[in-house]
């Protein structure tokens, strides 16, 4: 029986990174130490310069807690559609790892051009910006469409 999963080819390579492109918030799956569960946070999140999820966090959060434990974490995109079923709806999700940005350089004006209301937090002491660096991914773009991702498949080095 062939499986559900299909060669990577072009098409799915560049829907991963418009997905990533566009992507404004996602769901960050982190490990939580502190329960032994998994725990589940949906963030603002979306791409630095160089192709790379980034996210700003708090580290009064869960999940900041979580990744500063054990930066192993997995993020969900998903493309909402104007109709149908949302089980067809392209996701991508991604196994990063996480890692606090010393010097987030010119990326606070990029945030803020995405996410303007972030103005109001983006300067408080506990707010930092986390790479999310992906190190493997799966693409579902849709029934019968699955493809694995690697990170030069999405554009990164």
């Amino acid at each position: 029986m062939k499986g559900p999963i299909r060669s990577t080819t072009d098409d799915a390579r560049s829907s991963a990174r418009q997905m990533l492109a566009m992507m404004r918030h996602a769901v960050l799956a982190v490990n939580d130490s502190a329960t032994g569960h998994p725990h589940l946070s949906k963030i603002a999140c979306q791409i630095d310069g160089d192709g790379v999820p980034v996210a700003l966090l708090s580290g009064l959060a869960v999940h900041s807690r979580a990744l500063a434990a054990d930066p192993r974490a997995a993020l969900l995109v998903e493309m909402q559609g104007d109709r149908g079923d949302p089980m067809t709806w392209p996701r991508l999700s991604l196994q990063v790892v996480a890692q606090v940005i010393a010097d987030p350089g010119g990326l606070r004006d990029r945030w803020l051009g995405a996410h303007p209301k972030a103005a109001v937090f983006i300067d408080l002491p506990d707010f930092r910006f986390w790479r999310l660096t992906p190190q493997a991914g799966f693409l579902n773009a849709g029934f019968g469409a699955a493809f694995r991702l690697t990170p030069a498949d999405l554009g990164l080095a």
